[in-house]
């Protein structure tokens, strides 16, 4: 038998990596589209390809698609509409502060993470799981902080941390809305089937909201959307394929595990600002990108199997 303990591992940091790839893509989308637009660019780009995913895991493993319970309905729509929250307050983030330090503060989301799923879904937590959670935490609070207000003319101040806060704190909650429909349908239909089940109900979902309110609220977003169609597309994809890892992931670990191994985004982000968007790291951001890298080792360290 192969050792699949570490599968949720290898997951978190592939749904990492394609994550860090589309908040890129999605961050530039933004000047064209505005927050919402670029938010649904997503969900509505990313639902064809969840749909291919679905069919070829269906036609390679031969599992009927999953018939979920009642319970499922109420955790997936918890999930998809936090994410959708939580996807329009990081791109605000990232419009008042630069790309890794937006990342920094939505990524204070693990202790929330780990809160929350313990409350709602009795997730356990060990003390090395805990302190992996605090340290990781807090190197991307460090690498974060600004002394001296020195940004407050460049977007700095309480509005980009408040902001970045809320963000992680929606991506908490739906991080927890995810894995509690998960755990109800991965039992009967196997985690492949059931995670990519619910990215394909879920974008399907989300893109039909967004895609109402913007048919009533804001016709020309529609249009803008549809006319950036390319750059639209490869951003929908690599969404899709970043959920589609996570849902896997969420699958197997508790969502306080994964969403801590997802702090490397942290380190993707910083080569994606220093490389694309030519932004330095300080002293303070490295300080902290270390704190984040230890934080992870302690998390894979602790981790029971």
């Amino acid at each position: 038998m192969i050792d699949t303990s570490w599968l949720w591992a290898v997951f978190t940091v592939l749904a990492a990596a394609s994550q860090t790839a589309r908040n890129a893509m999605q961050r530039e989308l933004t000047a064209s589209l505005g927050t919402v637009g670029a938010t649904h660019v997503r969900f509505l780009f990313g639902f064809p390809f969840a749909l291919v995913f679905l069919a070829g895991v269906a036609l390679v493993s031969g599992v009927a698609l999953p018939q979920p319970t009642l319970i499922f309905w109420p955790w997936l729509l918890v999930g998809a509409l936090c994410q959708i929250a939580a996807t329009a307050l990081m791109l605000a983030a990232m419009g008042e502060r630069s790309f890794v330090v937006a990342i920094a503060y939505i990524k204070t989301e693990p202790i929330q993470v780990a809160i929350f799923g313990l409350l709602f879904l009795g997730d356990p937590l060990n003390p090395l799981m805990m302190l992996a959670i605090v340290v990781a935490t807090v190197g991307v609070i460090a690498m974060s902080f600004k002394p001296g207000g020195k940004n407050a003319g460049a977007g700095g101040g309480i509005k980009p941390t408040l902001i970045g806060l809320a963000a992680g704190g929606m991506f908490a909650l739906s991080a927890i809305g995810y894995r509690g429909a998960l755990l109800t349908v991965s039992p009967m239909s196997g985690f492949v089937m059931a995670a990519t089940f619910m990215l394909a109900v879920g974008l399907l979902l989300q893109a039909a909201l967004l895609t109402i309110y913007l048919v009533l609220y804001d016709r020309k977003v529609l249009s803008a959307i549809m006319r950036l169609w390319r750059p639209s597309l490869l951003a929908g994809f690599m969404g899709a394929t970043a959920s589609q890892f996570w849902f896997l992931a969420l699958a197997l670990a508790t969502a306080a595990s994964v969403r801590t191994l997802a702090l490397v985004e942290v380190l993707f982000a910083q080569a994606i600002s220093a490389f694309i968007f030519k932004q330095k790291t300080s002293a303070r951001e490295a300080v902290g990108i270390a704190m984040i890298v230890i934080g992870v080792v302690l998390l894979i360290w602790s981790h029971p199997g």
